[in-house]
């Protein structure tokens, strides 16, 4: 099952302001130019905001929009909460941090909870009166079509995928409600005009292969319904992706240590897109030649797979962190928090110059995964992770 608050940020915000209700809303880290969409309302969604888009951007579109800054504390009590009321129904629950998605694995619970559409409820009813917030839910045979089932009926409502019918309920959805699949996917299948799950089936797993190489397999598998991944228990560590390098010689020369820190940004990117995820935190340790250590870490709103962008972050945490003249001995990366790829794909008028950017390198990263899957993973590499 997956149950979700709708713009969770919003849904909290609204709790104890009744001057938000009924009108957009938007919740955004700072102001000014740099500012982006933490999160909108329906309302401002349906007038063409969407997550992460430029705050400026978002204003001339949405007028009278409210914003209102973010809470985290806040969202992160109101997930405490729901997986609290989760536990009792089973032991698999997995939230996605304070997004307001809930997974719960409901088998063989029949016998005491009754069927999984009643738990279902209860738990819809639960989260209303306890929290004051309104989630939708969604039963399938797996994690990607349960979420699947929720993002049809948002911002209200519920669905039921039942075993058998999971072709059926796939086929006229749009091919950006799948998670797992992210951008540059969208825009490939964009580039041979197909938009549909059921336009997409028209390819056999060989052409899948020949246009996104081995990541081919698992959007066939997507496309067929299938998803193998699991509700991870409660207290069992999440995913991450850790790396490290070791100098050969101890170093403070910064040139040397950037194309280390790259060369380990690449491979931490390569690793989240082969996993079908994005990271949204990203940390670096330094290791001291006289043995101290220092973690810095930076964040990333929605999540990333973008080599280019995992750099940035991971370059500011090394800046912050590297202050001692001590040479460096030893070098990690860590990238959690891992997530789904925002995979939604804004109409062109709509992106602004940064967002294509982005969306060039994103592209340029799947080419370059596609030669490595051909070739091996020293076939091809930026310049930026060679020496001098």
């Amino acid at each position: 099952m997956h149950l979700n608050v709708a713009d969770f940020a919003v849904a909290v915000e609204r709790l104890n302001r009744p001057g938000l209700h009924d009108r957009p809303v938007i919740v955004s880290r700072a102001q000014g130019g740099r500012a982006r969409v933490y999160d909108m309302s329906e309302e401002a969604f349906q007038a063409g905001v969407r997550k992460h888009m430029p705050l400026d951007q978002a204003r001339r579109m949405c007028g009278g929009v409210r914003i209102v800054p973010p809470k985290p504390h806040k969202y992160e009590k109101a997930m405490l909460e729901m997986m609290k009321m989760a536990l009792p129904y089973s032991p698999l629950v997995e939230s996605e941090e304070d997004t307001g998605h809930v997974f719960m694995d409901l088998s063989g619970t029949g016998r005491l909870f009754g069927p999984a559409r009643d738990v279902a409820w209860r738990m819809k009813k639960e989260v209303k009166k306890r929290l004051g917030l309104e989630p939708i839910w969604g039963l399938a045979p797996n994690k990607m079509l349960a979420k699947a089932a929720t993002r049809v009926v948002k911002p209200k409502g519920e669905h039921i995928v039942r075993p058998g019918g999971e072709q059926d309920f796939l086929r006229s959805l749009p091919l950006s409600l799948l998670s797992g699949l992210e951008a540059p996917d969208l825009m490939l299948f964009r580039q041979y005009n197909l938009h549909t799950v059921e336009e997409a089936l028209t390819w056999r797993k060989e052409h899948l292969l020949a246009v996104f190489g081995k990541r081919g397999g698992e959007i066939h598998q997507l496309l067929q319904g299938r998803d193998d991944s699991k509700v991870l228990p409660v207290g069992l560590k999440p995913p991450v992706v850790r790396l490290d390098h070791e100098f050969s010689q101890d170093t403070n020369h910064l040139g040397e240590v950037e194309r280390a820190l790259f060369g380990l940004v690449e491979k931490a990117g390569r690793r989240l897109r082969r996993m079908g995820k994005a990271a949204r935190r990203v940390a670096v340790y330094l290791t001291y030649s006289d043995g101290g250590r220092v973690i810095r870490q930076r964040s990333h709103a929605l999540g990333t797979a973008n080599d280019f962008l995992l750099f940035d972050l991971a370059r500011i945490a090394l800046a912050v962190g590297w202050t001692r003249r001590v040479r460096l001995r030893h070098l990690r990366l860590v990238c959690d928090r891992l997530v789904y790829p925002p995979a939604q794909l804004d109409l062109p008028f709509m992106a602004d110059a940064t967002d294509l950017i982005q969306r060039k390198q994103e592209k340029l990263m799947h080419a370059l995964d596609r030669i490595r899957d051909r070739h091996g993973e020293r076939s091809i590499c930026l310049g930026r992770s060679l020496g001098d």
